[in-house]
């Protein structure tokens, strides 16, 4: 099955991702609106944190989602270690953050 036409596990929480990415649209803007009108400098810094915490929280999301079916696919159908290197490699790229 092509990529394109892949069904992901994370498609039945799709609403709930969604919600939580408009949300983070939000904060952003809201940040954006602190610097606009020059808020104090640790108030927008509180808010980039939650903003990253949130975001934080959907990448696990969706990388749990991955491991649980795309990884755990790959490894049944025996074709699973490229997986397991793309999966370690964005782990590593995530925790440099």
């Amino acid at each position: 099955m092509s990529t394109a036409t892949r069904r992901y596990r994370y498609a039945k929480d799709k609403d709930s991702l969604l919600a939580r990415m408009k949300r983070i649209e939000g904060q952003a803007r809201g940040i954006q609106q602190m610097v606009e009108e020059g808020r104090y400098c640790i108030d927008i810094v509180q808010q980039l944190t939650a903003l990253a915490a949130a975001a934080d929280e959907v990448s696990l999301l969706i990388l749990e989602s991955h491991i649980e079916g795309c990884v755990a696919d790959a490894i049944h159908e025996k074709r699973g270690d490229g997986c397991i290197k793309e999966l370690i490699e964005t782990i590593r790229k995530a925790m440099k953050r």
